[in-house]
């Protein structure tokens, strides 16, 4: 029996979701990833919980909504398809049932700009997209308004997506976006919290963009703002 194409992404897929459940933004199997390769991409099976998924269990799909393996894809396939059909600049897409935001989803509400690092999620707000039922196009196509310009967003009743160029930085997004949530949350107990303007986090976003925030520097980038040493 041949062994299955693109094995380091199957490896990474299955790593990811045992990591969602790990890092506490996910529960069961309930959540589910993907990951651009070549003309399509990996997606994780329907109804297989993560610590027992092999490789040969990721599901290999086309953008026209074909499969090929024993197991058939998530439920939620289609939008895993038509965001990295939309959007070239990322790899990964990233589901999940997270606690504090999904706290938020079911009221409709998304993440205002009320702490600066909302920027991370690539504007001054995260969106929550109405509600459609899960594994419609209907959910589909809003998710891809709400993450319009966009890297995170949350689905009214549901949970989040975050979208990654791999899956180490989708899921640090995640636990960023939950992270959110969760001080949100808190902060509404005192009442609204302040709002930060959107001039201030397109200031926040460009330096990060300049600081490589997030992402590993090597010894030539040094970012601005860092401390020298004396002599």
């Amino acid at each position: 029996m041949s062994s299955p194409s693109h094995p380091t992404e199957r490896r990474a897929i299955i790593d990811g979701c045992l990591a969602m459940n790990r890092l506490g933004i996910n529960q069961g199997s309930s959540g589910n990833l993907s990951i651009r390769v070549g003309e399509g991409f990996l997606v994780t099976p329907t109804s297989l919980p993560y610590d027992e998924m092999t490789p040969d269990d990721v599901v290999e799909m086309g953008f026209d909504g074909t499969y090929v393996g024993a197991r058939r894809p998530s439920s939620e396939w289609r939008f895993h398809r038509d965001i990295l059909r939309a959007r070239p600049d990322v790899n990964v897409v990233l589901h999940t049932h997270a606690v504090h935001a999904t706290a938020l989803a079911v009221h409709g509400r998304g993440i205002p700009s009320f702490h600066y690092m909302v920027a991370l999620a690539g504007g001054d707000s995260i969106r929550c997209a109405p509600y459609a039922t899960f594994g419609t196009q209907d959910l589909s196509d809003h998710a891809l308004a709400a993450l319009d310009g966009r890297l995170a967003c949350l689905l009214a009743n549901h949970g989040m997506i975050v979208l990654g160029g791999s899956v180490k930085a989708a899921l640090a997004l995640a636990v960023e976006v939950e992270t959110l949530a969760r001080q949100y949350l808190l902060a509404q107990q005192l009442g609204e919290p302040v709002i930060l303007p959107p001039d201030e986090i397109a200031r926040v976003a460009e330096k990060m963009r300049r600081m490589k925030y997030g992402q590993p520097l090597d010894d030539r980038d040094a970012p601005e703002d860092t401390a020298r040493p004396r002599g």
